[in-house]
């Protein structure tokens, strides 16, 4: 048999006696305290029991293992994973995930595959997992944390090895080891389970999701129903002594996982519920709000599940059809086709059945005959149309079903009302929050300036969102860069410094806006620049921009250093002989993404809210207070002096 080396140590020979702690930090849970010493959630739970019944407080202490348990403590030797050695950093001061993406020219879906447990509150001093090549060629000289590489061939007196087969085990051994292109679709069809029985007999599976390696249960016990797998919650009354058990439905609730900061009012106005529902859905948040807490906070309707065991039965409806002489969507359309269709062949490869049906969406005028091309009886998922009159024609041609209707294109309040509906593209109005919440945080008593262009809609937003976060705030909407001008200090006379902020996404108004702050920022320090919208002239001029402490949003941008990017563009030349077009790029990202959320039985719901980065747009959907699932995802980055 075939092996796969994964782990090498070499032993240092000292046990260590004392007992292991940790102590807990803001936003912590007990599923990542338990990935980062390397136990299972159980291990952890059996050594501090208060944590299993909720009671995880900022501050408390935590047993990570007894005395006497520890293992001889082991040196890490250089471990390699067949792509590649690989190294680690310590994560300094002021560094964000994109800004590692950008210094080690590394793709933030392989820096996510490297580190499943990376999010966006990174912490000084955590290690962050990288490519050995990359952080010697691009690494400051205080980088390194340490190394590892696995050795070709280990010598059994040096090391201990740990090895897994690399064949798929029978299914009567009742496990298996994940392998890389797996996904729940075929390993439930190859043991001859359900997605949900898979779940119950692997608690965590679902939110850690499938990881290369890792060993699960894929054999039901003699012990474990064959259906109607439950979770059980028990807590203890205040006037009782005797405990009671809830059984609660697995899918029954949308669940949250409270962080540090989070109010009761707060997250009753988040999911739009009454404090009674809160406390009728959790018993014990009457005992305090603690971060890390997973509470339920709305009950679901029951889920979309596919209508029949076979393909995923999917409909693309593209505006092919518009009026003699509008080439402008037929193009748009086609481009869309080519990357949707690359991403349904990956799919395909991969293991997942479909079958795809492409509809002409015709004009807007002539749409709803289109819409006779749909059996609701024999369709499992709709992605398009792309606008909203024609979404709204859609999801009352399926309102009976409950199909789920992915819209790439059309956003607007009017939709979110639909709770089968996916909304892809970001609405501005978030990426307004989204940058007021950054010159909010690093606001010292400036000025602020917003620069606008003729449409002053989200200049507007913007200030009246600073002015109710800052009180007795100086906050100035101009008509061009020009008009910010730095104020004398009275007691200096020196030039005081401001905030600028940039609310308009006109490509000219866009670079005067960073030619005005580099001007500025060589006349006087501290000046901090903000942009709603990412502009080439920021990377064209980065270096000149840190010194305004530049902080701009982005999206739909490819790193054409990642591998995932480099496989994609190079599959996507060899089979069109171009550069995939913008539009070309959405196709791909948004089919791509929807299909690599679904499963065997078309609960596409069930992964809806897990962030994902594709080629170039990252998907962060989160419910709205209508129902719709909303994309609030964009990039932030910061150019720090």
């Amino acid at each position: 048999m075939k092996n796969l080396l994964i782990f090498a140590f070499s032993l240092s020979g000292l046990v260590v006696f004392a007992q292991k702690t940790h102590t807990v930090q803001p936003k912590e849970n007990p599923y990542a305290i338990s990935k980062k010493y390397g136990i299972s959630i159980d291990e952890l739970y059996k050594l501090n029991p208060q944590v299993k019944e909720g009671k995880l407080n900022i501050g408390d202490v935590l047993v990570i293992s007894k005395k006497n348990d520890e293992k001889p403590k082991t040196t890490e030797k250089p471990v390699s994973s067949g792509s590649g050695n690989l190294s680690k950093i310590v994560l300094q001061p002021k560094q964000t995930i994109y800004g590692i993406t950008k210094q080690y020219h590394i793709s933030e879906t392989d820096l996510r595959k490297l580190n499943p447990e990376l999010d966006s509150h990174l912490r000084i001093g955590d290690e962050v997992t990288l490519p050995s090549d990359n952080v010697k060629k691009y690494a400051d000289k205080n980088a390194f944390n340490r190394n590892f590489v696995v050795p070709q061939e280990v010598k059994p007196a040096e090391s201990v090895a740990v090895s897994i087969p690399v064949e798929t085990p029978k299914a009567d051994e009742g496990t298996y080891v994940i392998q890389a292109k797996d996904n729940y679709y075929k390993i439930t069809k190859n043991f001859g389970i359900s997605q949900k029985d898979l779940f119950a007999l692997n608690p965590g599976l679902e939110e850690k999701g499938l990881q290369p390696g890792d060993v699960i249960k894929v054999k039901k016990s003699g012990n474990v129903s064959d259906s109607n797998v439950k979770d059980t919650v028990s807590w203890q009354e205040d006037n009782k002594n005797t405990k009671q058990e809830v059984q609660v439905q697995e899918d029954e609730y949308q669940t949250y996982t409270v962080q540090d900061g989070d109010t009761v009012f707060g997250i009753l106005n988040k999911f739009g519920i009454t404090l009674d529902q809160l406390i009728a859905f959790n018993p014990k948040i009457t005992d305090g709000l603690k971060t890390g807490m997973v509470i339920k906070v709305k009950k679901l309707e029951p889920a979309y599940v596919k209508k029949n065991n076979g393909a995923l039965n999917v409909i693309l409806m593209l505006p092919f059809g518009f009026e003699a002489g509008d080439s402008k969507y037929r193009s748009m359309a086609a481009d869309f086709l080519t990357g949707a269709k690359l991403a349904i062949e990956r799919s395909a490869t991969g293991g997942q059945k479909l079958d795809v049906t492409v509809v002409d969406a015709g004009s807007e005028s002539s749409f709803k005959n289109s819409l006779t091309q749909i059996n609701p009886n024999n369709t499992d998922l709709i992605i398009g149309p792309f606008f909203k009159s024609n979404v709204l024609d859609v999801l009352d041609y399926v309102k009976t079903k409950k199909i789920p209707v992915v819209a790439p294109f059309a956003n607007s309040p009017e939709l979110e009302k639909y709770n089968n509906l996916v909304i892809v593209e970001t609405d501005e109005e978030i990426l307004a929050d989204k940058i007021a919440k950054e010159v909010a945080q690093a606001y010292s008593d400036e000025k602020i300036y917003v620069v606008a262009d003729q449409d002053k809609t989200y200049a507007n937003y913007i200030k009246d969102n600073l002015a109710k976060q800052l009180k007795n705030s100086n906050i100035i909407i101009v008509n061009s860069p020009d008009e910010i001008k730095l104020d004398n200090n009275m007691m200096t006379g020196q030039s005081a410094p401001i905030m600028a902020v940039l609310a308009s996404d006109n490509d000219s108004v866009g670079k005067d806006f960073a030619k005005k702050m580099i001007e500025l920022s060589a006349e006087t320090s501290g000046v901090k620049s903000f942009s709603m919208y990412y502009n080439p002239i920021f990377e064209s001029n980065e270096e000149a921009l840190r010194k305004a402490s530049l902080v701009y949003l982005m999206d739909r941008k490819i790193n054409t250093d990642g591998s995932f990017e480099k496989e994609i563009l190079a599959s996507y030349k060899k089979q069109y002989c171009k550069t995939p077009s913008k539009y070309a790029v959405i196709g791909f990202d948004v089919v791509n993404d929807i299909l690599s959320r679904e499963n065997s039985k078309g609960e596409l719901f069930k992964q809806i809210t897990k962030s994902q980065t594709q080629l170039a747009t990252k998907f962060e959907y989160v419910k709205s207070k209508g129902g719709a699932y909303v994309n609030t995802g964009c990039r932030v980055v910061r150019l720090i002096p």
